[in-house]
Parts: C-alpha cells; sequence; structure tokens
C-alpha cells in the first residue's frame, strides 16, 4: 500500500511544471540605449558649463525661474523656441558654477542643446 502512494505521488509530480531553464551568465543581453546627443560645437558647452550664475544671467537675461535649496541653485531662462535649465552647485569654497544643463523645446520635446542656447543668446 504504501508503494502505490509513492507511485501516485511521483506520477503527479511529473505532471506538474518543469522549472525554466537556467541560463549561462557568459552573455547578458544589454537593453538598446537610445543614442546619445550629439556634442556641442567646441565653446558652446563652455557658454553654459562650469559658469556662475552672474554671466548665465548676463549672457541670456533675467532667468524665467530662480529657485535655491540649500547650497545648490536652478535657474531655467525661456526664450520662444526652447528652455534652459541650469544647475549650480559650490565647487569646494568658491561660488556656485553649472555642473549640469538641460534643454529642451516649449512642448517638452527634446531639442539640440546648441540650437537652444543659439536662440536664447539671440534673442537678447
Amino acid at each position: 500500500m504504501k508503494y502505490w502512494i509513492i507511485g501516485a505521488a511521483l506520477v503527479l509530480a511529473a505532471c506538474g511544471e518543469s522549472a525554466p531553464p537556467v541560463r549561462s551568465a557568459g552573455r547578458v543581453p544589454i537593453p538598446n540605449q537610445p543614442p546619445a546627443s550629439a556634442p556641442l560645437p567646441p565653446g558652446m558647452a563652455t557658454a553654459v558649463s562650469g559658469q556662475p550664475a552672474a554671466r548665465l544671467i548676463a549672457q541670456f537675461g533675467a532667468p524665467h525661474l530662480d529657485l535655491s535649496e540649500g547650497a545648490a541653485r536652478k535657474l531655467q531662462f525661456a526664450g520662444p523656441i526652447c528652455v534652459l535649465d541650469a544647475y549650480l552647485y559650490p565647487k569646494g569654497r568658491g561660488e556656485p558654477v553649472v555642473t549640469y544643463f538641460d534643454t529642451r523645446q516649449r512642448d517638452g520635446s527634446p531639442i539640440d542643446p546648441a540650437s537652444c542656447i543659439t536662440a536664447l543668446t539671440k534673442r537678447r
């Protein structure tokens, strides 16, 4: 009688789903990444990156938005074509400078950073 129960358990176990096959860790697929934006022409990146707030204001005019949180500061410059967000952080004990910036069209869609910087500079 005991053998009948063990046999039935083995038959039922064989009917269950098997574990998924184990994948080899040799090659892991990498998801497709969007292509990086084209590098800015020489001098164009330095028009924003590493600049203090006074230099940005002299270049683009009064910011549309000026926010501070602790030592960090965000300046937003908006023109008819695009928006530039510049994030300033202190380097060491010095004045805060732009360490990151982002550009977008007024509707939020992407725009080439060089085109946006040029458009904002020409509006002055």
